[in-house]
């Protein structure tokens, strides 16, 4: 359980990095508690979208990987934060990325915030 919060806590992280750095990702609030809370939200919904597309994205996309050398990540990375910003919509949270290249310099903004976050933070290990 404690695990799962650090990473939560480090994707909302990774993700109000990337908010703050690109204009194409937008996270809208009445106040800074409700951008926190909104923020915590696509975190969680970024998680599980992690947690359960992603590995199958993955399988399907295997020889893609070895092709590409790995570099087929950042477009698996710009495609699950796409995915995040429909599912947002889809829920009436206001988190929204722009197009395919905002995500893809998104989603790598957030993976290496991510990590480093994930290198500080403890998680009970």
């Amino acid at each position: 359980m404690k695990n799962f919060v650090v990473k939560t806590i480090a994707n909302a992280g990774a993700l109000a990095v990337a908010v703050w750095v690109l204009s194409g990702i937008t996270l809208s609030g009445d106040n800074t508690a409700k951008e926190i809370g909104t923020l915590i939200v696509v975190a969680l919904l970024f998680g599980l979208v992690n947690f359960l597309v992603k590995p199958i994205v993955k399988v399907l996309t295997f020889p893609l990987f070895i092709l590409t050398l790995g570099l087929i990540t950042l477009v698996v990375n710009a495609l699950m934060l796409l995915l995040t910003s429909w599912l947002a919509d889809v829920f009436d949270v206001s988190f929204h990325v722009d197009g395919f290249w905002t995500a893809v310099v998104g989603g790598l903004i957030i993976s290496v915030v991510s990590w480093a976050l994930n290198v500080v933070l403890p998680d009970g290990d």
